[in-house]
């Protein structure tokens, strides 16, 4: 049985002005995302399909039985097929921003944890490739509120400046380390700004919904390094991925 909570995240708003009239964001060479099945059976439809609007999110909560040894988070997100209708025949509707999990206290299943945003109309499916269980499924209708300007192109970096403060690190002029980058609200060095030896929480926002997808990592000399595996992030945009493992030196 999956569990479906619909999240919004009001302190973009806050973001978005001190951001505002300024280029910050990384640019990602994506030339397509990764590839989704883009028919979905009827057989898997609900007969009262649940909807959401374009650029929202909901979090997909499940458990799995896997044999014989339960897998890792990123093993798991390849057993789990990602279907897209889109109404316009083209990419993709949804993507899966992040996960996370742990086995359950017996051992025999894992427990995970799926961050979808919304895209594009049409309709969407998580489907658990070993028993062809439906996990999640939605018509996804247009936003009555929100434009998606979303391009797939443009990935926004932050950094923790204390509790419940974060910085932007500015990426506009293309450097080759985040600790080469500036914090653009005080207009110094990340390599000044974050101590060598410390914990930050770093924040990366890539998705129509404007999500946080959130890592702790602490700084060891010239790189950042994580300090947990978890969450698996932008499983469904290899190429973000690869900007950040380039530019955190992962």
């Amino acid at each position: 049985m999956s569990k479906r909570r619909p999240q919004s995240f009001p302190w973009l708003a806050t973001l978005g002005a001190v951001v505002a009239g300024a280029a910050v964001t990384w640019v990602v060479s994506r030339a397509a995302p990764k590839a989704q099945t883009t028919e979905i059976s009827s057989s898997v439809v609900a007969p009262n399909l649940p909807t959401m609007e374009v650029a929202q999110a909901v979090m997909v909560t499940v458990e799995l039985a896997f044999e014989p040894r339960v897998p890792s988070i990123a093993e798991a997100l390849k057993d789990i097929e990602r279907r897209s209708e889109p109404e316009d025949g083209r990419g993709r509707t949804f993507a899966v921003l992040d996960a996370y999990g742990e086995p359950t206290p017996d051992g025999k299943k894992l427990h995970l944890s799926m961050h979808v945003s919304s895209e594009k109309s049409g309709k969407g499916a998580l489907i658990f490739k070993r028993t062809g269980e439906v996990l999640w499924q939605s018509k996804i209708i247009p936003s009555k509120t929100k434009t998606n300007t979303f391009t797939g192109k443009d990935l926004l970096i932050l950094i923790d400046h204390g509790p419940g403060k974060v910085v932007t690190i500015d990426g506009s002029k293309g450097p080759e380390t985040i600790l080469d980058a500036t914090i653009k609200e005080i207009g110094i060095p990340v390599r000044d700004f974050w101590q060598d030896g410390t914990e930050r929480e770093m924040t990366f926002i890539y998705s129509a919904c404007g999500c946080p997808v959130k890592v702790m990592a602490r700084r060891e000399g010239e790189r950042p390094l994580r300090t947990k595996d978890t969450p698996v992030i932008f499983p469904d945009d290899p190429a973000a991925v690869a900007l950040i493992t380039k530019i955190m030196a992962w």
